[in-house]
């Protein structure tokens, strides 16, 4: 049987308890004030060795690359975690006031996304020693503590919604599925 915790604004627990699917062991958990603090919170209900932590943002995630991200840190054992993630394809710069002061080499540069899998102790540890309201990311903190994170290739369909257009793209793949 698969399990899931999730985090919920204070308020919303029952609401979501009672949309688990059949066979899934839900656990419900009531969210904290930053994205950081619900995860540490969802964890607090964690009892494996390992933990997958996605974002609600990502509404298209497949099982395919949940399994990917895991199976990769399952076949890296020296590995605290593994993202998703997709290499970006614009040029960046790095600005002061509106000026550009650099231009970064974008080969070198990933996109971090959901899932993040990392085994639970160094999550547990990399909460415990940062300030969870600064982590824009569950591997950022890992980084933080030493932890090394890997990355798993994203396919182009885990986008992130967060603008009116990015919820038109999601509709529209979700019909060709």
């Amino acid at each position: 049987m698969s399990h899931a915790v999730i985090a919920v604004p204070a308020g919303l627990e029952r609401r979501f308890a009672s949309l688990a699917p059949a066979g899934l062991g839900l656990e419900v958990v009531t969210g904290g004030a930053s994205r950081g603090e619900s995860v540490a919170r969802g964890l607090d209900a964690v009892g494996s060795e390992l933990v997958a932590v996605h974002d609600a943002a990502r509404p298209l995630i497949t099982p395919e690359l949940i399994d990917a991200v895991c199976a990769r840190l399952f076949d890296h054992p020296e590995a605290a975690g593994v993202i998703a993630a997709a290499p970006i394809t614009d040029t960046v710069k790095q600005v002061e006031g509106d000026a550009i002061v650099a231009t970064e080499d974008r080969d070198r540069l990933w996109a971090a996304q959901t899932p993040q899998a990392f085994r639970t102790v160094a999550l547990r540890d990399a909460h415990a020693g940062e300030p969870q309201a600064a982590a824009t990311d569950d591997a950022m903190l890992v980084e933080r503590t030493g932890g090394t994170v890997l990355i798993e290739p994203a396919p182009p369909e885990n986008l992130k919604v967060t603008t009116a257009a990015d919820l038109r793209v999601a509709e529209m793949l979700l019909a060709r599925r």
